[in-house]
């Protein structure tokens, strides 16, 4: 996603992020999502994803203790009330950096793509792995996974909507939340890795509803970032 710039910023800046393809790519993303969906409910991915959590899945008593601590706090931070803590102090910080849309866009996308996440795994209702005990305590069903959900709508948004002076260090905290996020989930045995693709894939649709929605506002109503 093309960051946030001045509105007469060539390729760089809301006009960028207005055109038909951003929500066309959101959609397709949504599409993607659901579709993968139903292949794992046809039993389609289960190879893949066997294999992945057999390489992946931490069995205590042959691991350090250490990692798997690691892994029970990177997944406890993406997850329950550390979550929306962390949503509500980044959303106090994009509102510094431009104002309460880019707020509104950060708190609104991360509720709705965490309500979506909570409707489609009652929906599909895939079972989570039994591959080795649990290592973080689940209630829910697993596919899409809500912690990829809010890692990919919450840290792409805040990439996004960056200004130039923290842009880098951004989209460094975007890839390494997504991809700590998504290991801790299947390292801790309560997730497939098609959850964490079609969670990645719903919290993108979101993330890049709520960039060209704010794209839209200052286009039309003027202003551009502050620069650090």
């Amino acid at each position: 996603m093309a960051p946030v710039g001045r509105a007469h910023d060539k390729g760089d800046g809301p006009v960028s992020m207005t055109g038909r393809q951003v929500p066309t790519m959101a959609a397709l993303m949504l599409v993607a999502m659901i579709l993968l969906g139903f292949a794992v409910g046809a039993g389609w991915t289960e190879g893949v994803d066997l294999a992945v959590s057999a390489a992946l899945a931490l069995r205590v008593e042959a691991v350090d203790p250490a990692l798997v601590t690691f892994m029970q706090a990177v997944s406890w931070i993406g997850g329950g009330i550390p979550r929306w803590v962390i949503v509500i102090l980044l959303c106090g910080l994009v509102w510094h950096w431009c104002g309460p849309r880019c707020a509104v866009a950060l708190g609104g996308a991360s509720l709705l793509a965490n309500l979506a996440s909570s409707l489609l795994k009652l929906g599909f209702g895939r079972a989570r792995p039994d591959v080795i005990d649990h290592l973080d305590h689940q209630t829910s069903f697993a596919y899409p996974s809500g912690h990829a959900t809010s890692a990919a709508v919450v840290y792409l948004l805040l990439a996004w909507l960056a200004p130039p002076h923290w842009r880098t260090a951004a989209w460094t905290l975007a890839v390494a939340m997504i991809f700590l996020n998504a290991f801790s989930r299947i390292m801790l045995g309560v997730h497939w890795a098609s959850d964490i693709v079609g969670g990645t894939l719903l919290g993108t649709a979101f993330a890049l509803t709520a960039a060209w929605w704010v794209a839209l506002g200052r286009l039309n109503g003027g202003g551009a970032l502050r620069e650090s």
